[in-house]
Parts: structure tokens; sequence; C-alpha cells
């Protein structure tokens, strides 16, 4: 806590002025008073915001792009952000362990809105475990997300409120559509051919909606903090060749030396580089991952055509 109060009198030297020509992440810039000022914590949960907000919003994201959002520490930066901002818009399901502290440091006296409120929660593989943050990997979750995000946007400015209801009903039938396209392409792949191997434990609920095995993962957690011990490493070969797993899938926002590593005991390709999957992050903003329906699109293709070869 004392690290974030410093943070914070740092932060206070710096003139906040909400919507006097603030820059959010995504190169927005608002000159007046009636486009709300939104923090979002993930590069998902501002995806889910730009598109419900739209251009009555202007995002400040907090995690950037391949950041590790499970070891993330807050900025001045953050606390300045936070501190003029009329909303805050978490993922949940305590992936970001830091906020709380961060907002009573700012403080912040508006509204947060808690993006996972209403998602049915799955513990994590290994025994002990907490429950599941990546909850965004079930395009179904990702609806009841930007559900709860509209409702708080509105709430917040009920002038622009059907606004935010028509943005909803577009992006929502997207998800639908996201969601339809995963389920026919995993049809089109051998149940046999369905098995999965990660960095982290981030597709848990992905696995369970399109009807994946988990075989295991690099680290052994859900938290990317987790070391891989030499037994693990062990057994993980030992299952991956039982089980006759194809590939072994890296991703973006961690180093895939591990995975490769453990990919040529096994004798199976590792899947990195460009094809690396979007487990806590997404793509390069202004391109198709850069959005999160352009990740998983990239998600599932990558791992339909892995598993198919």
């Amino acid at each position: 806590m004392k690290q974030v109060q410093r943070m914070l009198w740092a932060a206070t030297a710096l003139t906040v002025l909400a919507g006097c020509g603030s820059t959010a992440s995504g190169g927005e810039k608002t000159t007046g008073t009636t486009t709300l000022q939104v923090v979002a914590t993930t590069p998902e949960v501002a995806d889910f915001v730009r598109n419900i907000g739209g251009s009555d919003v202007v995002v400040t994201q907090i995690i950037k792009l391949n950041v590790d959002p499970h070891e993330y520490e807050p900025t001045p930066a953050d606390l300045q952000a936070i501190s003029a901002a009329k909303i805050v818009v978490k993922n949940g399901v305590d992936l970001e362990k830091w906020l709380d502290g961060t907002i009573e440091s700012a403080g912040f006296a508006g509204a947060v809105i808690d993006s996972s409120e209403g998602v049915t929660l799955h513990k994590g593989e290994e025994e002990g475990e907490e429950n599941d943050p990546h909850i965004w990997h079930d395009p179904r979750n990702a609806k009841i997300m930007v559900t709860n995000i509209e409702k708080g946007l509105a709430a917040a400015d009920p002038a622009k409120a059907s606004a935010f209801e028509a943005n909803l009903a577009k992006y929502s039938t997207e998800l639908d559509q996201l969601d339809a396209a995963n389920v026919a392409a995993f049809a089109k792949l051998p149940q046999a051919d369905r098995k999965l191997v990660t960095n982290h434990d981030a597709f848990g609920y992905y696995v369970q909606r399109y009807g994946l095995e988990f075989v295991g993962s690099v680290i052994p957690s859900m938290d990317t903090s987790a070391e891989l011990s030499a037994k693990q490493l062990t057994d993980l070969v030992a299952k991956i060749k039982a089980t006759g797993t194809k590939a072994i899938f890296t991703e973006s926002s961690l180093p895939p030396k591990t995975a490769e590593a453990i990919a040529q005991q096994a004798g199976v390709k590792v899947v990195a580089g460009e094809d690396a999957l979007f487990g806590d992050s997404l793509g390069e903003q202004g391109t198709p991952e850069g959005t999160y329906l352009g990740a998983e699109r990239h998600n599932t293709e990558v791992i339909t055509e892995a598993l198919a070869g």
C-alpha cells in the first residue's frame, strides 16, 4: 500500500483535467465534457467498453498489450487516470488483485463495474486453485460482460442510454456469430484430435465450451508466475506422448522457450510467433487481432488448423 501511496503523491503533481484534451490508449481525444471518461483494466475489457460506448466514451486502458495482468503493478499514470474517470470497468474474478488499493489511493469516488457479475465461474485445473478469471474465452460469457458494461454506462450517462443499448444489440449479435463459427470449426475436427496444451491455464472456459481435452500447460497454473518443476515437465512430456497430442500452443504475452523445449522432447510441433494464441492479451491495435472478436477468431483458426494437421 505504501508503494501505491507514493505513486499517488507523484501523480498528484500532474494536472488532471477530465475531458480537457486527455488522450486515451487508443488515441482518442476529447475536448468537451460530454464524453464519458472510462478506465478499463484489461485489453479485452477495454475493447468491450469501446464497442458498447462508441463515440460517447473515452477509454483509458490500464494494462497494455502483452503485459501480464496477473503480476501487474500500477503506475502513477494509472492513478491519475482513475482519479479523473467517471467509471472504472474491471474483468473481475480477482484478476486485478491490485485494483482495490489503487482505487482507494486515487481517491476515486465513481462507479466500479465488475463485468464478471452473473458469469458462472469454474475452478482452475490445479488442486486448490481459485476461480478461473479468463472468462472472456467463452463468447457467451463475453455477452454477459458487455451487458454489465452497457448497464453501467447507461447509469452513468442516461442521456446516451439508447445509443449504448443499440451498440449492445449489434455487438451481441457479433458475439453470437463468433460462437457459432467456433462451434462449426471444431465440428470438423475429430474428437480424438481435440487435445490442447498451452503456455498456462488460460483456456478453461474455451476448452469446456468447445469440447476440447485439456492435456496440460507449460506453466501449471492460471497464474503466470508459477513454475514448472522437473517432475511436472517430465509428466507433461509423457502425457503429450500418451494422448497423441499434436502440438503445444504458445501465447503472445509469454516467452516460448520452455514450450519449445517440451515440444522437442515430446516430438510434437510448437505453435509460436505470429500464430501464438492470445491468452491474456490482444493483438496490436489496427490489426484484426487487436480486437476481442479478431483475437478469438485467430485462436480458433490456429488451433483447428494445427490439430487437424
